[in-house]
């Protein structure tokens, strides 16, 4: 099995059943505290090729954060990653990522299709 990182919100439901979700399956994930550590744009590019999405699909844009950068769902990718960098609380969470693909947990379950 492939490793497998976990962009991880401790304080977060669905982040803590995901990590509970990857560890039944036997997944002992690196966890990266992305509020913590907050990612680089290259980095929020590489998940958004392996996430197969666009920039706005990786954003909580219901935070208040979101709204007071101006964004909307006609920003930019270009505008919406340096927001994620910016303010790393707008990245959606949690993401888990392997070394080809990735998905948001949202449901938890949906990370389950990365593991092969």
């Amino acid at each position: 099995m492939s490793s497998v990182t976990l962009y991880h919100n401790p304080r977060c439901s669905k982040s803590r059943e995901t990590l509970a979700l990857l560890q039944q399956q036997g997944v002992e994930p690196k966890i990266r505290l992305y509020l913590e550590q907050p990612l680089s744009a290259e980095e929020i590019q590489t998940l958004l090729g392996k996430l197969g999405c666009t920039a706005i699909k990786m954003m909580r844009t219901k935070e208040d954060e979101f709204k007071a950068a101006g964004l909307s769902a006609d920003s930019s990718d270009e505008q919406l990653i340096a927001a994620m960098v910016q303010t790393p609380k707008l990245i959606e969470r949690p993401i888990a990522e392997t070394e080809t693909a990735a998905a948001i947990g949202r449901p938890p379950e949906s990370v389950l299709e990365i593991l092969a």
